[in-house]
């Protein structure tokens, strides 16, 4: 490492510069959001406001608290995002490991209408047909059933099967007079936590940010996702109006200065609880999204 020429160090910077700017980019976004949602909105619209808070305000988290609904959101989230990704684990896992076993038979057919799946499907009418058929509307059903599991993830599942469990340590097993079962549950699963964290943090991830689906299939009030709870008191501050004070307008100014405060505080009231939750699953996190990256 001492004798390094002069077009690896050269790289080295060239390197860290481009990861310093990458990460300026991403860093940036998130730090202005959390300012702008506590600053003053006449601070952010004339640019005064470009990185740190200017002239502090909880206006904007005050209207977003007001309504009482946010709280049943923030319920019904929790419970369908939870319920939702644990239901996908349960599926994806037993699926994935066993297309990753050379033994099983008609492996290559099953992959096929797996792969099918990713390039054609019925469209929104079909499948609103298929959920109100089964009875599913208004239920929870509607919310975490309809791509509960995505053939990306058992692609991605069967790939780290593939490459992180060895195929002597399973006949070892079997040796030993281990099931199937046994093996997937004693084995398996332990040597498996960076891809179940993956596949849990991407799924939860789609269940929590998700409204269009609430917005088709659901119809009553108290089974509303924090979503659309944010979208409508986003819509409500945006038309200028106050629950409970119908008909009273405020000025203009006011009008647009509550709508940009708002809009900043819905965006972190939606993605705080993620980002609390990730850095405890990123160490997992880095090592499950390179799967398929090295081939042996």
């Amino acid at each position: 490492m001492k004798n390094r020429g002069l077009s690896d160090k050269t790289f080295d910077r060239i390197n860290k510069l481009f990861v310093t700017f990458i990460v300026l980019i991403v860093v940036y976004p998130l730090i202005f959001v959390i300012s702008a949602s506590i600053s003053d909105p006449g601070a952010v619209s004339t640019g005064k406001m470009w990185l740190w808070p200017v002239d502090i305000t909880l206006e904007g988290f005050k209207r977003v608290f007001q309504n009482q609904d946010i709280w049943t959101g923030y319920r019904n989230t929790i419970f369908y995002t939870l319920l939702g990704t644990l239901i996908h684990l349960f599926i994806l896992l037993p699926c994935a490991y066993a297309l990753s076993r050379k033994e099983l038979k008609g492996k290559k057919i099953i992959l096929w209408f797996i792969l099918f799946t990713m390039l054609f499907n019925g469209g929104m009418i079909p499948t609103y047909l298929v959920v109100k058929t089964l009875g599913m509307l208004d239920t929870v059903w509607a919310i975490v059933i309809p791509n509960v599991v995505g053939a990306w993830s058992i692609l991605v599942a069967r790939a780290f099967f593939q490459q992180t469990i060895p195929n002597d340590l399973v006949e070892a097993s079997k040796i030993d007079g281990a099931s199937d079962f046994h093996i997937f549950r004693k084995i398996v699963l332990p040597l498996s936590l960076p891809i179940i964290a993956v596949m849990a943090l991407f799924h939860a991830v789609s269940l929590w940010n998700q409204y269009f689906s609430a917005l088709i299939y659901l119809s009553d009030r108290d089974m509303y996702p924090l979503q659309l709870i944010l979208r409508e008191i986003l819509i409500v501050n945006q038309m200028g109006l106050e629950e409970g004070s119908a008909g009273v307008m405020e000025s203009l100014v006011e009008q647009v200065k509550t709508a940009s405060l708002v809009k900043y505080a819905v965006i972190i009231v939606s993605t705080l609880p993620l980002l609390i939750v990730y850095p405890f699953l990123q160490r997992f996190f880095v090592k499950g999204v390179l799967i398929g990256s090295v081939k042996e």
